[in-house]
């Protein structure tokens, strides 16, 4: 008449149970007791690369490659997650993707599918009931569907398509329930399979960052000097013919730390820094107040091209010899000035 506990007799709780009761700590965690965890895990995962169907995966990214329209996921709880990240990375690799909600599909959101797309729907018992509900009408929309499931022979491998089974040896939870193995292997798939199908349409890395226009590789990749520099109206600019006692507030009056020497075109001829200022003073005195900007100047600066990566500009400024800022020139006219702050700023 006593009741069983079918979860407490299984071997890995047995395992788990003797050895944290007989572990010489104080503590019920040990890296000894973590160390074990994750020795088992790795164990239950290289089951499922010893006895995985090389060819279903295969035969899934071509599927994915070969679509026209968008690729669809959808999952419910721990999947419906797992299903969403890999979604966005193929998003952000290059592929349309988008996640559905099984429910929110079955209350209109179907209309979306058409006939070019690829639904693909994941669970790990392939028996979960809003995707099952969801396959005729996905497939009356003349979707093509894919099963992601970890028991071979379910429900969902024979109503799809095409499926792929992931073996799963079990759940490292010992209770063999929680979605902890099943979930990593899921993970695993679909982000590896992202990085197949992103090297099968060589994307490049200028279209990586076109997808991550915010991250540091998008903005080093993408930004350009026009798209950061001040723009010529807003910067201290003088006539070569000027004295530099008439320029002195025009130096320091826009925040640059430096004067533009441009000629009546507009075209660029030399710079003059607050810098170049001080060691005038300390080797001519007061006498270089009266001196014209194009004797003290300094002729043929350092340029870049308003069209040029701005992180390469980043580079130009460093080598051969550091300097805070460039004059942006095209065709000889001054069209902005870039520094080291605003490339700071950018991101870069």
């Amino acid at each position: 008449g006593t009741t069983r506990n079918i979860y407490t007799e299984t071997p890995l709780y047995t395992h788990y149970f003797t050895m944290a009761t007989t572990m010489e700590t104080d503590h019920p965690v040990s890296a000894e007791s973590i160390k074990s965890l994750f020795t088992e895990q790795q164990k239950f995962l290289n089951h499922f690369f010893d006895t995985c169907d090389w060819t279903l995966i295969e035969n899934f990214c071509k599927a994915v490659l070969e679509c026209k329209g968008t690729v669809f996921f959808s999952g419910v709880g721990k999947s419906g997650f797992i299903s969403q990240k890999v979604s966005m990375t193929l998003v952000s690799t290059g592929t349309k993707s988008v996640f559905l909600s099984p429910t929110d599909a079955l209350h209109g959101d179907i209309g979306i599918i058409s006939e070019d797309d690829l639904l693909v729907l994941v669970s790990k018992s392939g028996s979960t009931e809003e995707l099952l509900k969801l396959v005729p009408y996905a497939k009356a929309k003349g979707a093509k569907l894919v099963g992601i499931h970890s028991q071979p022979g379910c429900k969902l491998a024979k109503a799809c398509d095409m499926d792929v089974h992931l073996p799963l040896m079990r759940e490292l939870c010992p209770f063999d329930l929680a979605p902890v193995t099943s979930t990593a292997i899921q993970m695993l798939f679909g982000d590896t399979c992202a990085v197949a199908i992103m090297q099968a349409k060589k994307l490049t890395m200028d279209e990586y960052a076109m997808n991550h226009p915010a991250g540091r590789i998008g903005k080093r990749l993408i930004l350009k000097v026009g798209d950061v520099m001040k723009v010529a109206k807003d910067l201290p600019t003088c006539s070569p013919d000027s004295t530099l006692m008439t320029e002195l507030v025009n130096l320091s009056a826009k925040g640059c730390g430096c004067l533009l020497v441009v000629d009546g075109e507009g075209k660029l001829g030399g710079v003059f820094t607050d810098g170049d200022l001080r060691r005038q003073l300390a080797s001519q005195g007061a006498n270089v107040l009266d001196m014209k900007i194009s004797d003290i100047m300094i002729k043929n600066p350092r340029t870049v091209d308003p069209n040029m990566k701005a992180v390469d500009a980043m580079q130009v400024m460093e080598d051969p010899k550091p300097v805070t800022f460039l004059p942006v020139v095209e065709d000889g006219v001054l069209r902005g000035l870039i520094t080291l702050h605003t490339l700071i700023s950018a991101g870069l």
